[in-house]
């Protein structure tokens, strides 16, 4: 690069710009000190995230979520079909079909056996009912 200086004839004199301006040696930066934070948030931070999704894995894969270890193990529930009547309710109608049991549990399983989202049934609506 240059730059242009007017002298007293007028005519233009190129000067180098390089030799104006002195070079200075690139200085060299000190090695990086870590704090006690630092070693921290550098160490510590990833160690906790990388613990807490191996428990997540391990609890994902150790869960005990198959019904049977074979298919000879399951066990067909017994059911009979009951077709609701006009003001009949799931508590009247898990009364009836096991007198014997907890009518809460009689009724969780009827809600489950015929994937109802709530408790309301309307008539003429057939549902499976455990006999036992």
């Amino acid at each position: 690069m240059s730059a242009i200086s007017a002298s007293q004839d007028s005519r233009p004199q190129f000067v180098s710009v390089e030799h104006l301006t002195a070079r200075r040696p690139k200085e060299s930066l000190p090695p990086l000190r870590l704090t006690r934070r630092g070693r921290l948030v550098l160490i510590g931070i990833p160690l906790v995230i990388l613990a807490a999704i191996l428990l997540s894995l391990a609890g994902f894969l150790t869960s005990p979520a198959k019904a049977a270890d074979s298919a000879a193990d399951l066990s067909v529930t017994p059911t009979v079909t009951v077709t609701v009547q006009a003001g009949q309710s799931l508590w009247a109608i898990a009364g009836a079909a096991a007198p014997g049991r907890d009518a809460r549990d009689v009724i969780a399983d009827i809600v489950q056996l015929n994937n109802l989202s709530g408790g309301g049934v309307v008539p003429g609506q057939q549902l499976f009912v455990p006999t036992r």
